[in-house]
């Protein structure tokens, strides 16, 4: 079964896949223009970021936001049995194509572990611990198996099992809980709201205030985090929240976020946020700044996408 420590990436054993395999155009996010399959020019010869830690302020953004939830590492080490597309430029292509597949079938992985480690589940976990071994096993098939995969059917089947997770998960908080599943929330001032239990799957929370905001046990799957104000919200037990989310949005020093995810090292570390309002439920819980995990490109769609 699953580690979610092998669900995150460990750019020391990949061989810079998203790098090479993603394609991104000239934005906000990213200075430059580049095609699938042309490595970065801040790529190195050992498949370092020769930019890594000024990625930023270099006008490369978006490869802050992406985690691509240990596929690379997976391809390179295990699809490829630690043979670089250097070495095997005739294997190269087929390489590239099965890292956007494999960091699906990883997120899945992600996805599935919360469930079963969330108590309030055990109604499904049979089912759950099913799928996460069935999906596991794909993740290690050839690579000619792997790219004929229906992703998306696969996707369907775990999003049912996620939909029934975040049900129990979320009645454990009493009360009418908001639904704001796939609401266009762009901009929205919700300083400070009581978003317990909430769903929130697959809303727009683009640049939204949300600071000082309650977030437990709400279900974020999808949710678009980009530039959203977390300054000192409490996101400790919220559903199906991920490093690529929280690597999109702006939080600071006292953002509250869940064991396993990495504080950002863009985030304000000197920012005192201002004390939310009082709340009733458990008290607050989080997890101590860590060390900021791996970067890159931005990512695909989750399994609890907008239209579900």
């Amino acid at each position: 079964m699953s580690e979610t420590s092998e669900l995150r990436a460990d750019c020391a054993n990949c061989f810079g896949l998203c790098c090479v395999a993603l394609a991104f155009s000239r934005s906000t996010d990213f200075a430059i223009d580049k095609a699938v399959g042309e490595p970065c020019p801040n790529l190195q010869q050992d498949f370092r970021c020769g930019i890594h830690d000024k990625l930023r302020p270099k006008g490369f953004q978006g490869c802050t936001v992406y985690d691509c939830f240990g596929a690379g590492q997976k391809i390179s080490q295990v699809t490829f049995a630690g043979q670089n597309w250097r070495e095997a430029p005739d294997g190269a292509r087929q390489m590239f194509a099965a890292l956007p597949v494999m960091r699906q079938f990883h997120e899945l992985l992600w996805y599935l572990s919360e469930a079963l480690a969330r108590p309030a589940a055990r109604p499904v976990h049979p089912q759950v611990r099913a799928e996460l071994e069935k999906i596991e096993r794909l993740t290690l098939s050839d690579v000619d198996t792997l790219l004929g995969l229906d992703v998306a059917a696969h996707r369907a089947e775990v999003n049912t099992l996620l939909l029934r997770t975040s049900e129990l998960v979320r009645a454990e908080v009493r009360g009418k809980k908001k639904d704001r599943r796939g609401a266009d929330l762009f901009g929205a001032r919700l300083k400070g709201a009581d978003l317990r239990g909430a769903d929130l799957r697959g809303a727009y929370l683009i640049a939204a205030d949300l600071s000082g905001a309650d977030l437990r046990l709400a279900d974020v799957i999808g949710a678009d985090f980009r530039d959203t104000n977390l300054a000192g919200a409490d996101l400790t037990d919220c559903l199906f929240l991920t490093q690529t989310q929280v690597n999109a949005a702006q939080g600071d020093a006292v953002t509250l976020l869940p064991v396993g995810l990495d504080r950002p090292s863009h985030w304000n570390k000197d920012a005192t946020a201002p004390a939310p309002p009082a709340r009733g439920g458990a008290p607050r819980k989080g997890s101590p700044a860590r060390k900021p995990g791996a970067s890159g490109r931005r990512r695909p769609g989750p399994a609890g996408s907008r239209n579900k």
